[in-house]
This record gives structure tokens, sequence and C-alpha cells, in this order.
């Protein structure tokens, strides 16, 4: 068994496998093991407009928000096309079929390349937990039923991001964390009185009251301090860990209060734009992060005991991603360059050495990151592109090329039950039996 799926099965607060038997939910952004992959088997490795689609759901409008599937529904975060106004959507994840939509709030501001439906959702089998650019988490049964609402921005000052707010939340351990790693001086209103702290907090999910709050500090500058990512557990020598990225720093803290346990400096040379988009992924014991704007990934083994330090065992610079996070499937790392070489490498995660590489071309961008299945890679484009790659091996195989019209598409797909979940700007698809 992988460390991320014993780290899944292991530490409690986790949903990982859904009522139908055999079935393992996709509950937050990553999956149900934290690394863009599942478990899951007889998931589609073709399909056409004539088969192999089990159905087609209409959205309101664009979000670059991943859908998640929990307890046969599917929640989806979405803008409304024409308004300010941002939804949460319940599905049937049998039929495609609307079970409830609620109107989470309205802003008006814009962001480029970016919309306030970018986190995605999270959800632990009872409830579901929805985050918003502009601030609003909002707390739902699975019934549709509101149980709370937090206005972060509000309480906590702008979120100071250059291209919007789109970290995710995480659930873990009984806990809801919120990550706030920001510029200290905002880029546009509200305006803030003093510098903004960068902090992360942890949330109550039955109240959304909260428990912690750490500062996290940095000597990162400007746009620098930022980070679009979402936060990680990690197992470290028995222990849970949480793990952040960005302002030039891995960090890792202790879940049940936040207290930082140990950091390590990616980045020493300061620049005024080296903010991170990719979150962390671990496998085999190691810590796998990005630089910004391809330059390379690196991948850490975290201190062997207290007292020691966290040290870089390799890093890769060819065909590195800027906004695409590494997947970690089945022993093997893949990095995605989905924008200059528009390149997948799959790389051994304890050496860092190279089995093959491979172009999957395309005249638009890549945005969204890499998911896995049943031996299957899966990636799509901005214009909607599909690819599917073979996993593992050593020589880089498509196994199957087609497009889905309906862009701009910056979601990752979805797996859960056999079935890909893939959002585009109009539609959600369910493809599989």
């Amino acid at each position: 068994m992988s460390s991320s799926k014993h780290l899944a099965l292991s530490l409690a607060g986790v949903l990982v496998f859904s009522t139908a038997a055999g079935a393992t939910d996709w509950p937050q952004w990553r999956g149900p093991f934290f690394d863009g992959a599942t478990d899951e088997r007889g998931v589609p490795a073709s399909w056409s407009q004539e088969e192999g689609i089990a159905w087609v759901s209409p959205l309101p409008g664009p979000s670059g928000a991943t859908p998640v599937i929990s307890k046969g529904r599917v929640f989806v975060t979405s803008t409304v096309k024409g308004s300010g106004d941002f939804v949460a959507i319940c599905l049937d994840a049998a039929t495609g079929k609307p079970l409830w939509q609620k109107t989470a709030g309205t802003d008006s501001r814009r962001f480029p390349r970016n919309n306030m439906a970018s986190p995605s959702p999270a959800a632990d089998g009872d409830r579901v937990f929805f985050l918003y650019g502009e601030g609003t988490l909002v707390g739902y049964d699975y019934g549709g039923n509101q149980l709370w609402s937090r206005a972060i921005e509000k309480e906590y000052g702008n979120l100071a991001l250059q291209f919007g707010y789109s970290s995710s939340p995480l659930l873990y351990d009984d806990k809801l964390f919120i990550t706030l790693i920001r510029r200290d001086k905002p880029y546009r209103d509200p305006p803030a009185d003093a510098p903004l702290d960068s902090l992360l907090l942890a949330l109550d999910p039955k109240t959304g009251r909260d428990l912690w709050k750490h500062v996290r500090k940095t000597n990162a500058f400007d746009e620098g301090m930022e980070t679009y990512s979402t936060p990680m557990p990690f197992l470290h020598n028995g222990k849970a860990e949480l793990l952040f990225t960005g302002g030039d720093f891995v960090t890792a803290h202790d879940p049940a209060t936040g207290q930082e346990l140990w950091r390590m400096e990616y980045w020493p040379d300061k620049v005024r734009d080296s903010r991170i988009i990719p979150s962390l992924v671990t496998g085999q014991g190691l810590i796998f992060g990005t630089r910004h704007k391809h330059n390379g990934v690196f991948a850490v083994e975290p201190p062997p005991s207290e007292g020691e330090a966290a040290k870089i065992l390799w890093e890769f610079d060819d065909a590195a991603p800027d906004c695409s996070t590494p997947l970690y499937y089945d022993g093997r790392l893949y990095v995605f360059d989905g924008l200059r070489r528009k390149t997948v490498t799959c790389l051994d995660p304890k050496t860092g050495r190279t089995f093959w590489q491979g172009r999957v071309g395309g005249r638009s961008p890549w945005w969204s990151s890499p998911t896995a299945a049943d031996g299957k890679l899966y990636l799509i484009s901005e214009a909607g592109e599909i690819v599917v790659l073979q996993a593992g091996g050593d020589e880089f195989k498509v196994l199957f090329h087609t497009q889905i019209a309906e862009p701009d598409i910056q979601s990752s797909i979805a797996i859960s039950g056999g079935r890909l979940f893939i959002r585009t700007a109009r539609n959600l698809y369910c493809i599989g039996k």
C-alpha cells in the first residue's frame, strides 16, 4: 500500500469510501488520498458522443473548481453567467438530476483568468463546504440546509491575491482547514489599515467556529508572498502533519494546534513574483513541491527527528509546471508542464530519474492538474482537449484523445464509481457506464 493510501485509511476524519460497495468517493480537491489518484477500477479509457456518456447536466456558469463526489452526490461550485452571483450545487451522481442549488453570495469584482468560484468544495459524508473568492465560506448538510456561514474577508481582511483567491478548503482530522497566504498589501478594494498577516485557520466543521489561528511568517515580498495552493496532510514518523507551500517556504504544522513543527526554504533568492500555484503532493515518505513559473520540481526529505533540518533530495527542471499540481500514483510521480512545453514526465519519486516524457500538444493552455485511476492518467485543456495516457511503464503512450468544445475549462477531472466527472464552462459530464 502506498504511503498516501495508508495516510488516508489510517487517520480519522477522512471520508474515502461511499455507500456503494467498492466505490471510492472523490471528496475534495485532490481526491481520496490527497495525491490526485484513486483506487477505482473499470474507469473508461475511451468514449464518444454516441457511447460512454452516462449523463450531461447544464451548469449556470464557468468555474475553475473541481467537482467532488460523496455518498452518491456530486457537489459543484459555480458562478452564474451574466451576474456576480455564485452558487452551491448538488446533483445526483447516478443520473445528473439537480437535487438543490443555493445562492451563496454575489460580488462584482473581476480577476484576470479567474472568477469567484475557483476553490473546490470539500465533503465529509454528512456536510459539504463551499469557499468563494471573496471569502464566503458556507456549510450545508446533504439535504441543502445551511448549517453556518462565515465571511472570511470581512473578518480577516482582503484576501490579497493578484489573480483572485483560489485555495480550496481541506477536510482532515475532523477539522476544516483554510489558508490565507497572501500579499501584505491589497491589490484592490477593500483597503487595509495595516499590513495583512498570512494565516492558517482551523475550523470546527459542525459549527464553523475557529479552533485555532496561526500567523505564518515569510521573508518573501510582493507577489512572492502569495500562494494559490491547498494544504495537504502528511504522515511523518507516525504522526500527522499539515503541509503548506508558498512565500518561498514549505512549512509543517501540528493539525491540532497550528504550531509550526519545521520549515524549509526552497527559494532563498528573493524575487518579486515567486508566487506558488500548485499544491504539494506526498508519497513514499517524501514531499514534492514546485517553484514558481517553471523553476523546477523538488523532492523534500522531512527532518529525520526533532531539531534536524529538512533537505532537498533531488530537483527536476526539464518541463516543470507553473500551474499544474504534480500527481503521485502507483509508485510514480507525474509532472505536467501544460503551458510552455505541454509535456508530461514520469519520474522515480525516490531519485528523480525520468522513466519517460512525452508531449500532449494542443493549441490552448492546460491549466488543470492530472488525475489517475485504473492504470490511466487523465488530462484536460482549457479548450476541452482530453488526453488519456497509460500510467507506469517505460514509454509515453497515448490511449485516447478527444475534445469537448466548451471552453474555458480550468477544472481538473474527478473520478468516482468507475466514472469520470468533467466540468466545462457550460456542463458537467459524467463519463462511464
